[in-house]
């Protein structure tokens, strides 16, 4: 990385203040203040990850306050601006905010991010895909709270008439709204219809707080209303409530016609405890959800930390699940986490109390349901695997379940930045399924495989290890259904093999194994650097009692591979012959590898000029 900062205002009291805390942050990490320009350089020896989808970055460590506006922007003319930001402790997996193009000009991106907490942050400026090089400048700026304009009054029963120009407030992401204001006691069910033939509306309901709007409920397209808006809230306390009228787009204009009425009764809620299993049904004259589709509601009581899993199944239609307080403000939702458009979601209960479950379909359905709810215990710790290891295993009833409902058994072990393991895993009765996360109170995916030995239903997880550290190894079935034996190998394969190098008019022999290098789809393959001139026409034969061949040639584009041309069959039946033009001059890779995975063997791979 190579920077240089030009445009930065700092008080010598926050400068003490940042030095001082210094000694706990990543040494990797520059520091970087809001109201400070950097102008960097992604170059070759910078910092990248891991894996297929390797990129290189810089990073960078601000200091934020709770409720601070952050906004970064990142621009550069030598490649795809992307932005993440993480928190200084977990700057692997999904990032709390990332952007592609925000920025709205070119490639640039900017991120906008407001804390919950006051901590120490990342920012990571990167490319969006591969390992480009090229200068960016990266500027930091405290966004101003978005002007809230003196919003209009709106009676219930009522409806106005109005129009979004350029001229109107901008949210924080510079779409236009208009503002309306109306009166609530605690419980009361107001229904609001946004309307327009000129744009796609949005509606949000919500309170001001210190100056500032507090959304607390949402709709873009109300169940049979097309791309209008509809809404049904229930105000959780006494007050004046605020309506914004807005476009899903940015700079969207037009008439639009918002309508606050009286909001259909509410459902009335079963009561269900945690242990029960029930059977319902949705038909035309059942209640309605606050989006407009009908949904059944059901009430029960928890206390503080308990773990609950409730399940959906249907038949007739595609489940849907949402948990609410006791106050109807929505806690967690799911869709299909049950498998086959069935819902499931986990949660941990934050307090005592009632709580509240919506059943219904993703869209507007009718038909008969199943619904479930059980206490659920938290994870038990993984047990310890070493590498070489092989284990039995035997998933069944009483075994720590997925929060999709799958039986699994956990295994931890220790890695080091840039290790490539391996697990295979084998079950004659069930659909085997591997995952691989980083250590933690909350299991988190980074990569997963189902059939990835290509032997049946068997799983094969390869997977380069992106930083130290401690990582948990998940093995299960693919369905809530599975259980059963299982085998299961642990295997360190070193670093990622590096590619060999031949000459024009020579021949390689050579063995694929599984300690080979392994391409997207698990094929065991060896590499090969060759020089070749523009227009150089090159015949490439490959020839395999073990497998069945094929020969790929491409181009290494700072450690990313792209492929240009391959053969499987021109030879023979399973022996691969390539008559390939060099396009430029340059140095080029060819891939010896076979057309299937877990295919492994001697071979011979010869390149020549063609005849």
């Amino acid at each position: 990385m190579r920077h240089s900062q030009f445009a930065a205002l700092f008080g010598a009291v926050s400068v003490i203040a940042l030095l001082s805390s210094g000694s706990v942050f990543a040494q990797t990490a520059t520091d970087i203040r809001i109201g400070a320009e950097v102008r960097g350089r992604l170059e070759e020896g910078d910092a990248r990850t891991r894996g297929n989808e390797a990129y290189r970055y810089d990073d960078y460590r601000v200091q934020l306050r709770a409720g601070q506006r952050l906004q970064a922007e990142l621009r550069s003319s030598d490649f795809d601006a992307y932005l993440a930001l993480y928190a200084e402790d977990r700057t692997t997996g999904d990032p709390l905010a990332s952007d592609d193009d925000g920025a709205g000009s070119g490639m640039n991106a900017r991120l906008r991010f407001t804390p919950e907490t006051d901590g120490v942050y990342i920012i990571r400026a990167r490319p969006y895909s591969g390992l480009e090089t090229g200068a960016y400048t990266l500027a930091l700026s405290e966004r101003v709270a978005p002007r809230q304009p003196r919003p209009g009054r709106i009676s219930v029963g009522g409806d106005v008439s109005g129009r979004l120009t350029s001229g109107d407030a901008e949210d924080e992401d510079g779409n236009v709204f208009d503002a309306y204001a109306f009166r609530a006691n605690a419980g009361d069910r107001v229904a609001v219809l946004l309307e327009s033939d000129d744009f796609d509306p949005v509606v949000r309901v919500g309170r001001m707080v210190n100056g500032g709007f507090v959304q607390a409920a949402r709709n873009d397209d109300g169940a049979g209303k097309g791309l209008n808006s509809y809404l049904v809230f229930t105000a959780p306390q006494a007050g004046e409530y605020v309506i914004q009228a807005a476009s899903i787009s940015s700079g969207a204009e037009g008439d639009y016609r918002l309508t606050l009425e009286q909001g259909p009764p509410a459902p009335q809620s079963r009561g269900i405890a945690i242990g029960d299993e029930v059977s319902g049904r949705l038909d035309e004259d059942s209640p309605k959800s606050d989006s407009g589709a009908s949904a059944d509601l059901y009430r029960f009581t928890g206390r503080a930390g308990q773990r609950v899993a409730i399940s959906l199944k249907a038949d007739d239609f595609d489940s849907y699940l949402e948990l609410f307080d006791v106050n109807h403000n929505s806690l967690a939702t799911d869709d299909d986490s049950g498998g086959e458009l069935n819902a499931r979601l986990t949660f941990v209960l934050p307090e005592d109390g009632d709580y509240l479950i919506e059943a219904r379909g993703f869209s507007d359905a009718t038909g008969s349901y199943d619904l479930k709810i059980e206490e659920v215990a938290p994870p038990p710790p993984p047990t310890a695997l070493g590498f070489g290891q092989t284990v039995q295993g035997d998933l069944k009833e009483g075994g720590a379940i997925d929060d999709q409902g799958r039986l699994y058994d956990g295994y931890a072990f220790t890695g080091t930045e840039g290790q490539r393991v391996q697990a295979i895993m084998r079950s004659g009765d069930f659909d085997a399924l591997l995952q691989v996360g980083k250590a933690g109170e909350e299991f988190e995916e980074l990569a997963s495989d189902d059939d990835g030995l290509r032997q049946g239903t068997d799983a094969r997880l390869t997977f380069t290890l992106p930083e130290d550290g401690d990582y948990v190894l998940r093995a299960l079935p693919y369905s809530s259904s599975g259980k059963g034996l299982y085998s299961l190998e642990f295997a360190d394969r070193g670093p990622e093999p590096g590619p060999g190098s031949l000459l024009v008019g020579s021949t390689a022999r050579g063995s694929l194994s599984e300690a080979d290098a392994m391409n997207d789809d698990g094929v065991s393959f060896d590499a090969y650097t060759f020089k070749a001139k523009a227009d150089e026409k090159l015949r490439f034969t490959m020839i395999s009692a073990a497998f069945d061949a094929v020969v790929e040639v491409g181009e290494d584009k700072d450690g990313d591979f792209r492929s240009l041309e391959e053969d499987d069959d021109s030879l023979s039946d399973t022996h691969a012959r390539l008559d390939w033009t060099a396009p430029r001059d340059g140095t080029y890779v060819v891939r010896a590898r076979s057309f299937a995975a877990a295919s492994t063997g001697d071979y011979v791979l010869t390149v020549e000029r063609q005849p």
